[in-house]
């Protein structure tokens, strides 16, 4: 075209580097080729079978014609928590990024599991993944969830690379089946039938890396081996032989037995005016139903509680109601100002009780209750449902300069049948 200007000349030199030949290397092994072209017929069965157990538990069984053969022997277990003890992320991350983020938590851990399995010893992994999904309907036909599928991709890995009989038992949901509980401890007894024969739980093992340590973030391994009662190390002690750590002072729930001779004790609430209103201040879990349901309600007070009426002026109307016609009332108030105006209303002495039970015991409380639906009835503040709220949380402390005409302290005792003791010790956080 005329007056354009002309096409400058292309350079002599290279404007980029060649690019860099790289091998490719296939991901087919023979055995996968030879699999592809096997009819079906003659395929062998898969070594690794999943269920899933309650829509909470998922099961991984790897089994090998080496399988356990059955011996005089009492069985001995060697079970393993996964991530950070058996495995680590491959990518740094805290949780793995997909099924193929992972890498042996150090190079001594295959071996020695093998070397487990060959020494007789039934080895289980034992882990909480509450960041699996277990949706019972799934789009696009699927029937696991990604996250499902991610956990089981990656735990075949595993499985296939160890080459030995091998369950895995992880816990998806915060109920029976989570460790420090031992849900799934009696799913594999049950499994193996050793609910019938035993096991020698002395010569086994538990290793887990949430042991209690300061940078741990939890001690529900070292928990879970004290409820299951076998011994425990820390993946440190098991597979580098480096010496215990010093803990963080545990939580023990044995602690909090109450004994029964204090049952002679006087009764810590009485009567002292016709007409009262009692404020109790304290977290979920704090003891507060079981204090009302043994010393107030015989009593004839009548207790006003917002997890029913919902809400606040709800409660407030219905204390009104019970005050005028002359009944005593218990309410368990998030903020105390609005109750102390009603308690003046009525020109009514105004006292109350303060449950210092520490945020950790709470939370053990409502983990209890909440996952446990059939306790014995001696034990109210164990029954079934959840209490919702701020149990972390300490209440501000209660001072006589807000009008109370006295205040108690109540400290958590666990009192019920042996039954229901031995669940309740069970749950640690």
């Amino acid at each position: 075209m005329a007056g354009s200007a002309k096409r400058s000349a292309s350079p002599s030199r290279t404007i980029s580097p060649p690019p860099v030949k790289r091998k490719i290397e296939s991901t087919l092994t023979k055995q996968s080729v030879s699999s592809f072209f096997t009819p079906t017929s003659q395929k062998k069965p898969e070594q690794i079978t999943w269920r899933t157990v309650n829509n909470s538990l998922v099961i991984g069984k790897y089994a090998k014609k080496s399988d356990h053969q059955q011996t005089t022997q009492t069985p001995k277990v060697a079970a393993f928590d996964l991530d950070s003890t058996l495995v680590s992320t491959a990518s740094g991350n805290t949780f793995p990024r997909n099924s193929s983020d992972w890498k042996w938590w150090h190079d001594t851990v295959p071996a020695r599991l093998k070397q487990l399995s060959a020494d007789g010893y039934h080895v289980i992994v034992v882990s909480n993944q509450k960041k699996i999904s277990l949706q019972k309907e799934m789009k696009g036909g699927r029937t696991d969830s990604k996250s499902l599928t991610n956990f089981k991709e990656r735990a075949a890995a595993v499985m296939r690379q160890l080459d030995i009989p091998l369950s895995v038992y992880a816990a998806t949901l915060d109920d029976g089946y989570r460790k420090p509980r031992i849900g799934m401890w009696k799913e594999f007894l049950d499994d193996y039938d050793f609910d019938v024969t035993g096991v020698d739980l002395s010569n086994s093992i538990f290793v887990g890396d949430a042991a209690g340590r300061p940078n741990d973030h939890s001690q529900v391994d070292r928990g879970f081996a004290i409820n299951v009662g076998v011994p425990f190390k820390t993946p440190e002690e098991f597979f580098l032989n480096a010496a215990p750590e010093p803990l963080v002072e545990p939580f023990d729930p044995s602690l909090y037995l109450q004994s029964d001779h204090t049952d002679d004790a006087s009764p810590p609430f009485s009567r002292q005016s016709g007409l009262e209103l009692v404020i109790f201040c304290g977290s979920p879990g704090a003891g507060k139903s079981t204090f009302y349901w043994d010393y107030l309600k015989p009593l004839g007070y009548e207790r006003v509680n917002q997890d029913i009426l919902k809400t606040r002026p709800k409660c407030i109307k219905v204390a009104k109601e019970h005050l005028a016609a002359g009944r005593s009332v218990v309410v368990d108030p998030e903020t105390r100002s609005q109750w102390i105006n009603v308690a003046k209303e009525y020109n009514i002495p105004i006292r109350c009780v303060y449950f210092s039970a520490s945020p950790t015991l709470c939370r053990h409380n409502n983990a209890v209750r909440a996952a446990n639906q059939s306790l014995n009835p001696e034990s109210r503040a164990l029954l079934p449902g959840i209490a919702f709220g701020d149990y972390g949380r300490r209440f501000k402390e209660p001072m006589m300069s807000e009008g109370f005409k006295d205040i108690i302290r109540v400290d958590f005792r666990f009192r019920g049948d042996e039954e229901s003791k031995k669940i309740w010790k069970q749950y640690w956080i």
